[in-house]
């Protein structure tokens, strides 16, 4: 069997209506019970419903957050964060309210956001925190990731913007489909170069460990490890960078991927 499996979280964990199959839960301790490492692997932050999902899947474990900006022990509350360059977060800022376009930032354990229209609020729900306006420059402690939420209508526009020392990761979910999340970090981090943090930190070989996935934020981790699996629901990216390919998030493709760890 492998030894580490690394899950994303909408549209590979979370599906249509933010939950979670009873049974997918049941394939994930079946997994850890036979020794697999579970680690989350998604683009959402260290708090609300992506850190009880982590909790759930090993509340002893490393779990990666924010792209790969946010690395963190859910037991011990250790941290590997990677910081944004202040002068390109004021840029990012101010960039927002000159355009009206909806920015978060977001520390290891909080997020801001100034706009108030449904776009923001639907997301503050599916995160599972409250809604709470703030000034983006307001966090305390080191802001690590950035993020527009923006219609479709826009992605060419913002992803062919000069972003000059950052990466950009587009990802979706199933809940709100209709907007596009472009996640923003450092230049070089990514779920990849946490995936290659996490299995150094568990010694499990990347050849033995599998990514799971349904978008373009996932393909750099896929391309670091020896399992790439695409969900039934991915997207043309994230399909063309895996080797293994089961059913759609709702009909518990998650499970299937499970059951190939555990006779790899």
């Amino acid at each position: 069997m492998l030894g580490l499996i690394c899950i994303d979280v909408d549209g590979t964990l979370v599906g249509t209506g933010n939950v979670v199959l009873p049974e997918v839960w049941d394939a994930l301790r079946q997994a850890r019970a036979a020794g697999i490492y579970l680690s989350i692997c998604t683009g959402r932050p260290a708090t609300g419903n992506a850190l009880a999902y982590a909790q759930q899947v090993d509340p002893q474990g490393w779990h990666i957050f924010q792209n790969g900006a946010s690395i963190v022990n859910v037991a011990t509350g250790e941290s590997r964060s990677e910081e944004l360059p202040p002068e390109l977060l004021r840029q990012l800022i101010d960039t927002s309210r000159r355009t009206g376009r909806i920015l978060e930032t977001y520390t290891d354990s909080e997020y801001a956001v100034e706009d108030t229209s449904a776009r923001s609020v639907a997301h503050a729900e599916l995160l599972g925190v409250p809604f709470a306006p703030r000034a983006l420059d307001s966090l305390s402690g080191n802001i690590v990731r950035a993020q527009w939420l923006i219609p479709y209508s826009e992605q060419e526009a913002v992803m062919t913007e000069p972003h000059e020392g950052l990466s950009l990761h587009p990802a979706s979910s199933p809940v709100m489909p209709d907007t596009l999340f472009v996640s923003i970090t450092r230049e070089g981090v990514s779920k990849g170069s946490a995936v290659r943090q996490i299995a150094k930190l568990y010694g499990v070989p990347l050849d033995r460990v599998m990514m799971v996935g349904d978008g373009h934020n996932d393909v750099l981790a896929m391309q670091e490890v020896g399992y790439p699996v695409a969900m039934g629901n991915a997207d043309e990216q994230a399909r063309a960078a895996a080797k293994y390919h089961v059913g759609h998030v709702d009909q518990g493709g998650l499970i299937e991927a499970v059951a190939l760890a555990l006779k790899a």
